[in-house]
């Protein structure tokens, strides 16, 4: 017991208000409107927490220029281009397009599903990597989707797990229809110039293995230049764009 410090009490003290300079409180005094008193005086200052201001007075001298970040400046230039531009403003912008029409905008989509119980619906791109929707047959309750990828030829592949969206009810001729979607993060580096994507649907059910690969071919998209036009009404969108 000897060894032990002395235990001292805590004494949690409030945060006090910095005092402000003499200039700031005479802008800041008010003079009381209200009749019986005329001496008082009420003062307003706009403090955080900790008491510390919140405003700030920066004075420039005759000359001096304010220092305007270049990001902003980049953004003024860009506003000022459009707006004296009598023209649509038209750029390029580097994505991956499918070399394949979406599957189900074919007209043997249904005869698909039906002889692989399992096809790719459509995909979308995105900045990020790929959106897409898979319909299966309904052969059992427990089930697993997913999509086999690779970025170079399948020296090497990846997979993820597609995950349940919906049901279609069951139609003349056809079963019921389970939705999954999916998503392939795509790496920013890859977004250049003739760079594929390939990939293939896999259904697992049943202790049985089926695959959708465009029959035999894969699903692939190339990094292709894009022309993307803008109405000069839009040049406020433009500023949000980038």
């Amino acid at each position: 017991s000897g060894c032990d410090p002395a235990l001292r009490p805590i004494i949690r003290r409030r945060a006090r208000s910095l005092p402000t300079s003499p200039e700031r409180r005479k802008q800041a005094a008010v003079q009381c409107q209200v009749p019986g008193c005329q001496g008082r005086m009420n003062r307003v200052r706009f403090a955080d927490a900790l008491g510390l201001e919140l405003t700030e007075v920066k004075v420039f001298q005759t000359g001096e220029d304010p220092s305007i970040p270049l990001h902003v400046l980049s953004r003024l230039s860009i506003n000022s281009a459009l707006w004296y531009s009598s023209w649509d403003l038209e750029f390029n912008i580097q994505c991956l397009i499918p070399d394949f029409q979406q599957p189900v905008d074919c007209k043997d989509f249904s005869s698909r599903l039906q002889e692989q119980q399992v096809c790719l619906e459509r995909v979308t791109s995105s900045d990020l990597g790929l959106n897409g929707t898979i319909q299966v047959c309904n052969v059992a309750f427990e089930k697993q989707v997913s999509v086999r990828y690779t970025f170079n030829q399948w020296k090497s592949l990846h997979e993820v797990c597609a995950h349940w969206q919906s049901s279609i009810p069951a139609k003349k001729g056809q079963g019921q229809v389970d939705v999954f979607t999916f998503f392939l993060p795509v790496p920013p580096f890859l977004l250049q110039l003739s760079s594929v994507v390939q990939f293939a649907a896999r259904y697992q059910v049943n202790g049985r293995e089926y695959w959708d690969n465009n029959r035999g071919q894969n699903y692939s998209l190339t990094c292709r230049s894009h022309p993307l036009k803008m109405p000069r009404e839009c040049e406020e969108s433009w500023i949000h764009f980038i």
